[in-house]
C-alpha cells in the first residue's frame, strides 16, 4: 500500500502550493510530517484541526483517509475519500484517488465497489500497473464472493423447499389420519346403530296378519267357554249334593 505515501507526498506538495498565503493550513503541514514519520495519531490529530477550520478542505480530508486506512479504520477512511468525491473526479489527482478509493474498499470487502474503482483509476492512468494488478485480484474476489452468496441462496432455497414439503406432507398425512378417524367413527356407528336394530328385532313380537289373529281370539274364547261350562257344571253338582243331605 505504498501509493498512500506516494499520494500523501503528492498532496504535500499540492498542499503547499495552496496554502501559501493561508495560514489555516498550516495544520495540513505539520500532518504530513507526522506522517511522513508514521506518527499516524499524531498526524490524525493535525488533519482534525485542519477539517475543523475547513470542513471541505480536499487536503484535509485526503490526508485524513490516509490515515485512517494505515490505523486499520477502513470505514471513517471511505467516509473521508467520499467527501471529496465530487472534486477528486475533476482534479489532476483523480487517478490516484479511485487507486485509493479502490485499496479502501478491498479492505471492507466490498469488492463491486472497488473493481469499479481500479476501472476508473486505470481509465485515467492505463499504465499504471499497481492498478492493474488489484483489479485482477478484485475480480477475483467478486467471482469468489459472488459465487459464494450464489451457495448460500441455493442452500437456503434448498432448506425452504424442504421445510415446505415437510410440512406440506405433514398437513397431508394430519389430514388422512382425520379422515380415516372420522371414516372409522362413522363405521363404528354404523355398527352400532345396525347392532341395536338387530338387538330390537329380537326382542319385539313377530308380526301376525289380521286373519291369524281372528283365530287366536277364537280359539282364546272357545276355551274360555269350556272352562265356564265345566266351572257351572261344578256348581250345579255341589248343589244338588247340598240339597240331598239337606233332606236327609
Amino acid at each position: 500500500m505504498n501509493r498512500i505515501l506516494y499520494i500523501l507526498v503528492f498532496f504535500m506538495a499540492f498542499a503547499l502550493t495552496d496554502v501559501s498565503a493561508q495560514v489555516d493550513k498550516r495544520e495540513v503541514r505539520r500532518g504530513n510530517r507526522d506522517f511522513k514519520k508514521e506518527n499516524y495519531k499524531e498526524a490524525e490529530l493535525e488533519y482534525f484541526r485542519a477539517l475543523a477550520k475547513d470542513t471541505v478542505s480536499f487536503a484535509a480530508n485526503y490526508n485524513m483517509a490516509n490515515t485512517l486506512y494505515r490505523q486499520g479504520s477502513y470505514e471513517q477512511a471511505k467516509k473521508h475519500l467520499d467527501k471529496i468525491k465530487d472534486a477528486a473526479v475533476t482534479s489532476p489527482a483523480a487517478a490516484d484517488y479511485y487507486y485509493n478509493l479502490g485499496n479502501v474498499a478491498v479492505a471492507l470487502e466490498d469488492y463491486q465497489t472497488a473493481v469499479d474503482a481500479y476501472k476508473q483509476s486505470l481509465l485515467r492512468n492505463p499504465g499504471d500497473l499497481e492498478a492493474k494488478e488489484n483489479y485482477i485480484y478484485a475480480k477475483e474476489k467478486l467471482k469468489q464472493q459472488q459465487d459464494q452468496q450464489q451457495n448460500q441462496q441455493n442452500d437456503q432455497n434448498q432448506d425452504q423447499n424442504q421445510d415446505q414439503n415437510q410440512d406440506q406432507n405433514q398437513d397431508q398425512n394430519k389430514v388422512q389420519q382425520d379422515q380415516n378417524d372420522d371414516q372409522n367413527k362413522d363405521n363404528q356407528d354404523q355398527n352400532k346403530d345396525q347392532k341395536q336394530d338387530q338387538q330390537n328385532q329380537s326382542g319385539s313380537e313377530p308380526k301376525i296378519s289380521p286373519q291369524a289373529a281372528q283365530q287366536m281370539l277364537q280359539a282364546i274364547q272357545a276355551k274360555e267357554k269350556e272352562t265356564q261350562d265345566k266351572v257351572n257344571k261344578e256348581k250345579a253338582a255341589a248343589l244338588s249334593s247340598h240339597k240331598k243331605d239337606k233332606n236327609w
